[in-house]
């Protein structure tokens, strides 16, 4: 089965992308998606675009579980941003930043996922739908690698805060 693809649905697929390939830059040079750097800004802003013009796609004609798929990814996502600035969280607040950050990635890997395995290549896709084998077992593979880097990143906070912590006995 051969999906065509709207003028609107190749606008939303390269919007798409970018926060795949900002979300990506951020991992491979800092570690983590950091709003504070370019490539961070850069993810927020082209996932938050990816979400809204999902609302003009729609193969029921109305709203449906994508869309409401896609508001969860912004929660998680900005839900991340703002737990780094609440102080009432204490030290548990760059663990959660990174937490809801790095999920929001991996979720917004799961369409884009489906979408690709299900249209590529046009002639013969790898998949027939969301439950299909080679779906799942990308998105398996793609759980993997998020609790691999989540785990990461917790280990490199914790070594942070850790530096941070000798840091301030030296000096007192």
């Amino acid at each position: 089965m051969v999906h065509s693809i709207s003028p609107l649905g190749a606008i939303h697929t390269a919007i798409s992308l970018v926060p795949v390939v900002a979300g990506i830059h951020g991992f491979a040079r800092y570690g983590k998606i950091d709003a504070a750097t370019r490539s961070g800004k850069i993810y927020l802003v082209g996932l938050t675009l990816s979400v809204i013009t999902s609302f003009g796609i729609s193969s029921t004609g109305g709203l449906n579980r994508g869309h409401a798929f896609g508001l969860l990814v912004l929660l998680v996502a900005f839900g991340g941003l703002f737990a780094s600035r609440l102080t009432f969280l204490g030290r548990l607040a760059p663990y959660l930043s990174a937490f809801g950050l790095s999920f929001s990635f991996f979720l917004s890997l799961v369409p884009g996922t489906n979408e690709t395995l299900t249209r590529l290549p046009p002639s013969h896709p790898l998949a027939d739908g969301p439950q299909s084998p080679a779906v799942l077992a990308v998105l398996l593979l793609w759980f993997g690698l998020f609790i691999v880097g989540f785990a990461a990143q917790c280990w490199l906070i914790h070594v942070r805060n850790k530096g941070v912590v000798r840091a301030s006995t030296r000096s007192t």
